[in-house]
């Protein structure tokens, strides 16, 4: 199997992860008021984003071979992986955040008695904005590299001008705050970015079987 055909289905694959994490991340209601239940909406919590985790090195592999196959002189493809790999770097940490150190200062706020449980809850908060920031910086930078990506493909104008419209749109509706990044904003981001990937990443395979 060819470079072009893994980094295609590294993509493909990463894709379909996060699409699944969408499907069963649970909102931040369902998990600060889960009351009893809560214990087994933490555990769903980790477990998505123990997949989203997962999927991030998984995606920049098929970033890496994507790179490969569209260099060129103009290197708009090396500023593209440059760009993405600073955007999952933000994924992981906004991922950490929202798995792991929320549920378990959500514990910790439910067990604390006042004065200390108001130190909990501004915990809870700073936690919630430093998953709100590396999240901007995770859609952001992903749908920059997308356009940088869409410029180096050649021959495939549907494709490109979806590219260049759909990411400068969530970069728009981002960066000016009316997008928010909650699961329903989120989610909306991975299904646009869904589409350009896994056609992409088809692109890359059929190439790769052609060259093989």
């Amino acid at each position: 199997m060819t470079d072009e055909r893994k980094g295609g289905l590294a993509f493909i694959l990463s894709t379909a992860v996060l699409l699944i994490v969408m499907a069963i991340h649970p909102t931040g209601y369902e998990l600060s008021g889960a009351g009893e239940r809560f214990r087994t909406m933490a555990l769903v919590n980790a477990l998505a984003h123990t997949l989203a985790i997962l999927a991030l090195p998984l995606s920049f592999l098929g970033a890496l071979a994507l790179t490969r196959m569209l260099a060129g002189p103009d290197r708009f493809s090396v500023a593209a992986l440059v760009l993405y790999g600073f955007a999952l770097a933000a994924g992981m940490c906004a991922a950490t955040a929202s798995g792991f150190v929320t549920p378990e200062v959500l514990r910790r706020l439910a067990r604390a008695a006042s004065p200390a449980d108001e130190a909990w809850r501004a915990l809870f908060r700073f936690t919630w904005t430093v998953n709100q920031a590396c999240a901007r910086i995770l859609v952001i930078g992903s749908a920059g590299a997308i356009i940088l990506w869409s410029a180096a493909l050649r021959g495939r104008p549907a494709l490109r001008w979806y590219g260049f419209l759909s990411s400068a749109a969530i970069i728009a509706l981002v960066a000016s705050g009316m997008l928010r990044l909650d699961i329903h904003g989120f989610g909306a981001v991975v299904l646009l970015q869904a589409v350009w990937f896994v056609i992409v990443g088809r692109m890359m395979m059929t190439a790769g079987r052609a060259v093989a």
